[in-house]
């Protein structure tokens, strides 16, 4: 039936307002490669977005919102009524992927937006029936073998990496 060949996760979106403390957890006390970073340009991406390798090609990526108000800490299963998650984005093997499954969301109704070239994937995005919104991405390069920093003013967890 699929005439597209799913990859797995390319990358979860979550929320954080503070992206220095976050990247101290993730990248310094799990152990996750920072492996791309951009944002804090003029146009298109005002905001960071930090991503951390998760292996296999996906990542666990973060905007950084600082007005964002973070949830207590909550059990597994018990409901939030706080923002967490941003959109997951599912991952696609060709371009040729991208447009088929654009064209099969379009023919079934569904508000799906053109394809986004990102610089690190190509992109399209709908919302499921739930309203979780979801990204169709193929990857214009492998984050794990050549990350990708853009981020025209990083946090310092980033520059102090750098530094050393």
């Amino acid at each position: 039936m699929s005439d597209v060949t799913f990859v797995g996760l390319n990358h979860l979106a979550l929320v954080t307002n503070d992206m220095d403390k976050t990247v101290r957890f993730y990248r310094d006390v799990l152990g996750m490669p920072l492996v791309g970073t951009t944002g804090n340009r003029d146009e298109g991406y005002p905001y960071r977005h930090y991503f951390l390798s998760i292996g296999r090609g996906a990542s666990i990526a973060f905007f950084e919102w600082p007005e964002a108000e973070m949830p207590p800490r909550k059990d597994s299963g018990i409901p939030s009524t706080m923002i967490q998650f941003d959109h997951v984005s599912i991952g696609v093997d060709t371009d040729d992927d991208l447009a088929a499954i654009r064209k099969r969301l379009a023919e079934a109704g569904t508000d799906v937006s053109d394809v986004v070239d990102h610089g690190l994937v190509r992109s399209v995005y709908a919302t499921d029936p739930n309203g979780i919104a979801i990204e169709f991405s193929v990857s214009a390069r492998d984050l794990d073998a050549e990350p990708w920093f853009d981020d025209a003013k990083p946090v310092a967890a980033v520059t102090e990496h750098e530094a050393d």
